[in-house]
């Protein structure tokens, strides 16, 4: 037995000091988590190229909207080659979306200076959005508006302009823009409206197509008459 004045004193572990989160720490996380949010969506959008949407985020928020107010939602939705929707019809969503859709790469800079103009003066009758900053704003945001998500939509359209280019953007919209209740992409517009095939869509059909896009929850082809002839008037200034 060993004497108790020899023996060796309890070895004492010391807790190693807690870290504190600094502000500057929780800047710091809230930034790397932000660049992951966007690397992910930047990444979903470049694979977007060689992969076809099954749905959006307009999709979702509506099928919620649905679901919460307990109403019956029948999505009708399908995914067709560019090839597949008429020129005409392509050409009226041109004319009436995006003017200088061929001419800019992702932002209208006149638009937005006339859109800001007007605004400033009270008069605000149109949008600035280009058909690739909606594009990117069916897909990962639904219709809310807020600053951060306008921030984030305008970081993401030069990735789209970028890496998808112009053929496949108009593809894309055509493809999974809202034209009715429920209602996504020229096909499902098409036939639920006309009951025809978007490949066979005439002009006169295409305008009250294109013309109820702005609010296509509120509006009809068949009432868009004086709109659908303004859409009309622009194809033909624009040599279609």
């Amino acid at each position: 037995m060993i004497p108790k004045s020899t023996r060796m004193p309890a070895a004492t572990t010391k807790k190693a000091p807690r870290r504190k989160l600094t502000p500057r720490s929780l800047l710091l996380w809230l930034l790397a988590a932000i660049l992951l949010i966007w690397s992910l969506l930047a990444l979903t959008l470049i694979s977007l190229r060689w992969i076809d949407p099954s749905t959006t985020a307009v999709h979702i928020e509506r099928r919620y909207q649905a679901w919460s107010h307990n109403k019956p939602y029948r999505e009708r939705y399908k995914f067709i080659p560019l090839a597949q929707i008429s020129p005409d019809l392509q050409h009226a969503v041109v004319a009436a979306e995006d003017a200088h859709f061929y001419q800019h790469h992702g932002f209208d800079w006149h638009q937005i200076e006339i859109a800001a103009r007007e605004d400033m003066e009270g008069e605000r009758t149109r949008g600035a959005s280009t058909i690739t900053q909606q594009l990117v704003k069916n897909l990962f945001f639904g219709t809310g508006r807020s600053f951060l998500r306008k921030g984030v939509e305008a970081s993401l359209v030069p990735v789209a302009e970028l890496f998808l280019g112009k053929r496949r953007i108009l593809e894309l919209y055509l493809n999974v823009v809202e034209w009715g209740p429920a209602i996504y992409g020229a096909d499902a517009a098409s036939r639920y409206w006309y009951e025809a095939p978007a490949r066979t869509i005439g002009r006169q059909q295409s305008a009250r197509l294109a013309a109820i896009l702005p609010a296509p929850l509120k509006r009809r082809p068949d009432r868009m008459n004086s709109y659908s002839a303004i859409i009309v008037s622009r194809m033909n200034q624009m040599g279609w």
